[in-house]
């Protein structure tokens, strides 16, 4: 199935530096008001609540200080185009999406390249890599294959590195498919002797094929676009494993690909940054993946990367790391803290669970002066983000975060306690079956506030009270069942149900063409 006539709408969202500062102000005013005009209730409710909207106020406030300017002076020599080697990291991925990728890469557009699958079917257990291999003599690649594994897709890369000897490297995942243009758009940006990578967009070309799929790729749409653009700007480019373009040199002064973390990416794009390398974001998409159909894989790729990134702070230390400039470290800081939101998310909707069955309150106040503050605070911030990803931040980019809550907890409590990290290479095969299990507290918080509301109900009647903590559960509740609906199992009636949903969303949802902003 194709994309749509060209996947970069995302990018390049224009917003105003008054947006921004209006922005700024709304959510300070709204935070003083909270922690210091309120008067507080109960004292426990009062201080998580004031927890999480200091995470939640740190996160916006770190947002819109990226966001703020997205332009970046560079001068690529646009006849810049040394010797690159190509790798395709394999893990027994079925030969049909890797052959479509070699079609995509030896199809580029460039005058000196060579092409090496990096074949570690074997240190995976598949028995596809033989095939692989004869693969890529049918395409005139080098079929690179281990078979002593170690250090997982990072240890496949150092492996390669120590058999070619080209000075750039091109780094795709077995599914993502370059452009012709992918390495004239990218190269030319290493004529500056100081870049060590050169990242572009990861874009997911089945985002339409379920609501999985569908999610993951609206996830991605804010973090590769403003955040990213961004990031650029700072000289702080988050390295993301594929679709980018490394100097040999600068890999090798950090010792090759961090094979100690399972977010070897993240980890070896800071260890450059923090050696005095420069990085650039190429705003363009140049290259198309799959993402995740089925809720499992989904599920086992965020646990992946969050983990991973936690590595930075719990492991690597990025507080305290040295040789990285204040802006780099508030941005690798930035990335990291994402992953604690599942602590707040569980906060944010334990307080109404809390107030039904209680009585509880964090604030003695009325509903309609919270809401006096609140609601021009939050509307700024969704159209703040609308804007930058030229209106196309959606629900279900907003579910899928919020309802991770589960997932960010546990690589939380992996990294802290030292647990041992796996790496687990995405399915490329939509997976079948009842995930239900995954999703256990989403349904009991969503029984909880039913039965809650109802027994407040009995209890108070139908007060202010009431109805601004229903309200909340409410918000909770249907953002938690869109996990709970992606990871039911396939049945006639969920189809039709995700057919309706296809539909409203194709009519309110559609997206703009970035040729008439």
């Amino acid at each position: 199935m194709q994309h749509p006539e060209y996947p970069n709408e995302f990018l390049n969202g224009k917003v105003s530096k008054i947006l921004i500062i209006l922005n700024t102000l709304l959510a300070s005013v709204y935070f003083y008001i909270l922690v210091f005009v309120f008067p507080v209730g109960n004292k426990v409710l009062f201080g998580l609540l004031v927890f999480g909207e200091v995470f939640h106020v740190w996160q916006l406030l770190m947002f819109l200080y990226t966001i703020w300017d997205r332009k970046r002076t560079v001068a690529p020599d646009p006849q810049y185009y040394p010797a690159v080697d190509v790798y395709v990291t394999v893990a027994g991925e079925p030969v049909s999406v890797i052959e479509e990728t070699l079609q995509g890469i030896t199809a580029m557009d460039y005058p000196d390249f060579k092409v090496y699958i990096l074949n570690d079917g074997y240190v995976a257990k598949k028995d596809n890599w033989q095939d692989v291999e004869t693969l890529a003599a049918q395409y005139g690649a080098v079929a690179i294959t281990r078979k002593i594994g170690g250090g997982a897709k990072a240890g496949n890369i150092n492996n390669a590195l120590k058999q070619t000897a080209n000075p750039f490297v091109a780094i795709f995942d077995a599914d993502h498919i370059p452009h012709m243009d992918f390495l004239k758009k990218t190269v030319p940006h290493f004529s500056d002797e100081k870049v060590a990578f050169v990242q572009s967009p990861q874009y997911y070309k089945n985002f339409h094929e379920n609501e999985v799929a569908g999610g993951a790729w609206e996830q991605q749409q804010l973090f590769f676009g403003p955040i990213c653009e961004g990031k650029n700007r700072l000289n702080a480019t988050t390295m993301c494993g594929t679709n980018m373009v490394i100097r040999r040199a600068a890999l090798m002064e950090v010792g090759g690909m961090c094979e100690e973390s399972i977010a070897e990416d993240f980890a070896t794009g800071m260890f450059m940054h923090c050696r005095g390398w420069r990085s650039v974001y190429v705003p363009e998409v140049l290259a198309e993946g799959l993402a995740p159909e089925d809720f499992l894989s989904y599920y086992k790729q965020q646990l992946r990367w969050a983990r991973g990134g936690l590595d930075v702070l719990f492991k690597y230390n990025v507080l305290f790391t040295s040789g990285l400039t204040f802006a780099q470290r508030l941005q690798y800081l930035s990335s990291v803290s994402f992953f604690f939101s599942g602590i707040v998310v569980v906060i944010n909707a334990v307080i109404p669970l809390v107030f039904f069955f209680t009585g509880a309150v964090p604030f003695l106040i009325s509903t309609m002066v919270l809401a006096t503050i609140f609601l021009p605070y939050i509307f700024v911030t969704l159209y703040t983000l609308q804007t930058s990803t030229n209106f196309h931040f959606t629900y279900r980019s907003l579910a899928f975060s919020v309802g991770s809550f589960g997932i960010h907890i546990k690589a939380w409590l992996s990294a802290l306690f030292g647990g041992k990290a796996t790496f687990e290479v995405t399915s490329k095969k939509k997976l079948s079956g009842n995930f239900l299990n995954l999703v256990r507290p989403h349904i009991a918080y969503i029984v909880l506030a039913i039965v809650g509301v109802g027994y407040a109900l009995w209890r108070d009647g139908l007060t202010a009270s009431l109805v601004a903590n229903a309200s909340w559960a409410l918000i909770n509740s249907i953002l938690f069942s869109e996990f709970v609906f992606v990871a039911m199992p396939e049945s006639e009636i969920k189809k039709d149900v995700d057919k309706s949903r296809k539909v409203v969303r194709s009519i309110v949802m559609r997206p703009r063409n970035i040729s008439n902003i």
